[in-house]
């Protein structure tokens, strides 16, 4: 299972500005592989003392990351090798490269708000392509919310 949260910052143009995930092994709980970058704000270059406050994240570490483009070049690159290296397959590659050795993987959010409405508007603002890998994933706030009226 891999997790990705964009950190954002309220900027009017909205945004994320940190760009990190985990393959997690949910059998033993084990981190086996990681991807972070941080994503340089283009539109609002410079970070608000709210967003600084809020995540944590600092003026010099944006200033060292990547355009949103470089960083999904770099996410895939990271993906494909894991992939390869795990063989762990995603949902939207099932039609593709179904095998029987294949482990199933997937994203999971705490909410639809990092793939679902960040990372799709900032892809369509930037006229960049959203990658098909981002099209499935478990909102694990939903999850919880149906489990415990479950229970």
């Amino acid at each position: 299972m891999a997790t990705k949260r964009l950190a954002r910052c309220g900027a009017p143009a909205g945004g994320g500005v940190e760009f990190p995930a985990v393959l997690l092994n949910t059998s033993t709980g084990e981190i086996e592989s990681e991807f972070h970058t941080y994503v340089q704000p283009q539109e609002h270059p410079i970070l608000s003392e709210f967003c600084t406050e809020l995540t944590g994240i600092t003026q010099n570490q944006v200033d060292g990351g990547v355009p949103l483009n470089v960083c999904l070049s770099q996410f895939l690159k990271w993906i494909q090798k894991i992939q390869k290296e795990k063989k762990i397959i995603f949902s939207t590659d099932l039609l593709s490269n179904s095998t029987s050795e294949a482990k199933a993987c997937t994203f999971v959010t705490w909410t639809d708000w990092d793939l679902g409405v960040c990372l799709q508007y900032e892809c369509k603002r930037k006229q960049l392509r959203k990658p098909d890998i981002f099209n499935s994933w478990i909102d694990l706030k939903a999850t919880y919310r149906v489990r415990r009226l479950i229970d």
